[in-house]
């Protein structure tokens, strides 16, 4: 464990500097919350801390109730029933808690604006650049994964009328448009059109499998296989509740960071039952074959349709994490000087570029490279594992130990304890385990002729 004098240590751009003074003096608007990342806000051009609980909420769901949706039938048919739907409720209550504890991390620590700044508290420098730059990539490859979603709907609803690269161009500009502004605000608002647009899609896919079935009853309570085709099945729900990476981002920008919680219950109450009912619903109706984006299995015309109103919520997810890489390296660089707050011409220039090179990254990253899906998987494996399960066990144990007694504050509290050590030790699990099971996917997959083309119309 490291020092609690670390806790809150500047960055090399912000050590010495004027602003950096004034800042440590501040006291936030937001109750309770001393000295955050964005400080006193009145007066100034730019203002961040615009957010409500329930804007926050349209946000994490149209970053997690997204593409993860349509995978978790899939789930049910390789592993069965039962231990399909235990699996999908148990992480639904587990990312639950260590949401409440990464929101409890954010309390402590103001000033604590991404998992790059967690990891400084935890780690050191090392540890910060580490987790920092994965969340960045992260970012990036989650908005090209969202490109490539919007274009392979409207390649389907056109009949493959239309190329693909056209497609997903046109998508990557809707997008950065969508991802420009300096804050979050718009991008609140713009969420709950796209959480209403995953969730009536979801509506409508059910409607389409019961309307035209295609396998009905073709169920298995349990399945019997292979640790590479469970564990598989398995990292759908596991990698469908992740979006902590950006919830420090998130809360920021909230009004009242203490009203965080109310935002990731209603995040994940809506998450797991909307995930329970449509994989059930889904798997009964379209059978053991059901492709592993379940909308495929639809006839066309529901698939069509279903598709067509998942978009807005595709291009409004691909908004966010273009905003989100951009932000990260925006706020390295200039923490704590006006160009944060002020309309000045560094500011606004060096925003653009890095809007564009997000942006022109996630496009050419999509639809130039072979194993894109699997880069996305490893990523997720790599970081995202951590960041919404091991790293909330870590949490517990640094502001457990450093705020409360020690190891002695540890075994007063037993089972708390034994949950926060088995919460690391789960991040590791998924990680291994996610990297092991992507790359032999890919070999497999290699081995039979089957990734795509680079830009391919």
């Amino acid at each position: 464990m490291g020092k609690a004098t670390k806790l809150e240590a500047p960055t090399a751009l912000e050590s010495g500097s004027p602003q950096a003074a004034v800042s440590r003096q501040e006291q936030s608007l937001d109750e309770g919350l001393p000295g955050d990342v964005f400080g006193v806000e009145d007066g100034h051009d730019i203002k961040y801390k615009t957010l409500s609980w329930p804007l926050v909420a349209g946000l994490m769901i149209t970053e997690i109730v997204s593409t993860g949706l349509l995978t978790l039938p899939g789930t049910l048919a390789a592993v069965g029933v039962v231990p399909g739907v235990i699996i999908i409720a148990f992480l639904g209550a587990f990312t639950t808690y260590t949401a409440w504890s990464l929101i409890q991390f954010k309390l402590q620590h103001p000033t604590v604006h991404n998992m790059g700044d967690a990891a400084l508290v935890l780690f050191g420098p090392i540890g910060r650049e580490i987790l920092g730059t994965g969340t960045v990539i992260f970012a990036v490859l989650s908005s090209g994964s969202q490109i490539l979603a919007s274009q392979s709907a409207l390649s389907i609803i056109s009949d493959n009328g239309l190329c693909k690269i056209a497609l997903a161009g046109i998508v990557t500009v809707v997008v950065a448009l969508a991802s420009f502004r300096r804050t979050l605000h718009f991008l609140g608002y713009l969420s709950i059109a796209g959480g209403l647009s995953i969730l009536i899609a979801g509506v409508v896919g059910l409607a389409g499998a019961g309307a035209a079935p295609v396998q009905p009853g073709d169920v298995q309570i349990a399945v019997t296989t292979d640790f590479t085709t469970a564990f598989t099945g398995i990292t759908n729900p596991v990698f469908a509740f992740t979006g902590h990476s950006i919830f420090f981002l998130l809360i920021s920008e909230m009004r009242r960071p203490r009203d965080a919680m109310k935002a990731a219950f209603t995040l994940q109450i809506t998450a797991t039952s909307l995930y329970i009912a449509f994989a059930l619903v889904t798997y009964w109706y379209l059978g053991s074959n059901v492709s592993s984006t379940s909308f495929l299995s639809l006839s066309p015309f529901w698939s069509k349709a279903a598709f067509a109103l998942a978009i807005p919520n595709f291009v409004i997810g691909g908004s966010l994490y273009s905003h989100v890489a951009s932000k990260l390296v925006f706020m390295r660089l200039f923490r704590h000087t006006k160009h944060i707050h002020s309309n000045t011409s560094l500011g606004w220039g060096v925003w653009t570029c890095l809007i564009l090179l997000a942006n022109i990254a996630a496009f050419v990253l999509a639809i130039g490279i072979p194993i894109f899906d699997y880069l996305v998987s490893i990523a997720a494996a790599t970081f995202v594992a951590w960041y919404t399960y091991g790293l909330a066990g870590a949490f517990w144990l640094h502001d457990t130990y450093h705020f409360k007694g020690g190891f002695q504050a540890w075994f007063r509290q037993p089972f708390m304890l034994v949950l926060n050590v088995l919460t690391v030790l789960a991040g590791g699990f998924v990680s291994i385990g996610g990297l092991y099971t992507t790359i032999v996917s890919l070999i497999k997959a290699s081995d039979a002729g089957e990734l795509p083309q680079p830009f391919q119309c």
